[in-house]
C-alpha cells in the first residue's frame, strides 16, 4: 500500500488522482500547512524539503511530481498512462511535465511564496505583479506547441493530464481567465467529468 502525503492547493493533487486512476491501494496523509506541519521533524523525516507531495512505496520515499507520475506509471503499466513503448513519445511527456514543474509552477508560486527567492517588501510585490502574465505566456506557449488534444498527449490519456489540470486550477487565482485558451478550458473540462479526479477533489476541497 502506498502512502501519499499531500495538502488541499497544492501540486499534490497530480500524483493523487494518478493513484485514483490505476486503483492503486493507498493512505493520503494530510500535511497541515496552516500550522506549518511540513516543517515540523516528524515530516521532515519523510521529505527534508519541506513539500509535498512525499509518496511512500515498498521501495522507499519517493519526492518531486514528475519523478512519482513516472514511477506510477512505470510500476502499473496495464493502466496505460505513459508511452512506455515509445522512448520519444516518453521524452515528449517528460519535458511537459518538467516545463510544469519548473517554469509554471515556479511562476505561480511567486504570488505567494515570494519570500522563497527575495526579502525586500518592494521585490515581494513586484515578483506578484508578474504571476498574470507569466503564466498567461506559460498557457499560451503549452497551448500553441505541448498541447496536442483533446488529452496533452494525443488521443491517449496520461500522466501528463492531471498535471496540467493542476496547474489550471491555479489559474483564476493567478488572475488569468483560462477562457482565453479554449484548448485548456475544454481539457479542464474533460478532467473534471472523469471519477478519478472527482474522487480526489474530493478530499483536496474538504
Amino acid at each position: 500500500m502506498y502512502k501519499l502525503f499531500y495538502s488541499p492547493g497544492t501540486i499534490a493533487l497530480t500524483p493523487h488522482i494518478v493513484l485514483e486512476e490505476i486503483g492503486a491501494s493507498f493512505d493520503a496523509i494530510r500535511v497541515n500547512f496552516a500550522d506549518g506541519e511540513q516543517t515540523k521533524p516528524d515530516y521532515l523525516k519523510i521529505n527534508p524539503k519541506g513539500r509535498v507531495p512525499a509518496l511512500i512505496t515498498e521501495q522507499g520515499i519517493l519526492t518531486e511530481t514528475p519523478a512519482i507520475l513516472l514511477y506510477l506509471a512505470q510500476k502499473h503499466p496495464d493502466a496505460k498512462l505513459a508511452p512506455l513503448d515509445d522512448v520519444f513519445q516518453l521524452g515528449k511527456m517528460q519535458s511537459i511535465n518538467s516545463y510544469l514543474s519548473s517554469t509554471a509552477h515556479v511562476n505561480h508560486a511567486h504570488r505567494r511564496r515570494g519570500t522563497r527567492w527575495v526579502t525586500e517588501k518592494s521585490s515581494i510585490e513586484d515578483m506578484g505583479r508578474k504571476v498574470k502574465s507569466n503564466m498567461e505566456d506559460c498557457f499560451a506557449l503549452i497551448q500553441s506547441e505541448m498541447f496536442k488534444g483533446p488529452w496533452v498527449m494525443g488521443d491517449d490519456y496520461s500522466v501528463a493530464d492531471p498535471y496540467l489540470f493542476t496547474v489550471s486550477r491555479w489559474l483564476e487565482g493567478d488572475g488569468v481567465n483560462i477562457a482565453d485558451f479554449p484548448k485548456i478550458e475544454a481539457h479542464f473540462a474533460r478532467m473534471m467529468e472523469r471519477p478519478a479526479v472527482q474522487r480526489a477533489l474530493a478530499l483536496h476541497t474538504a
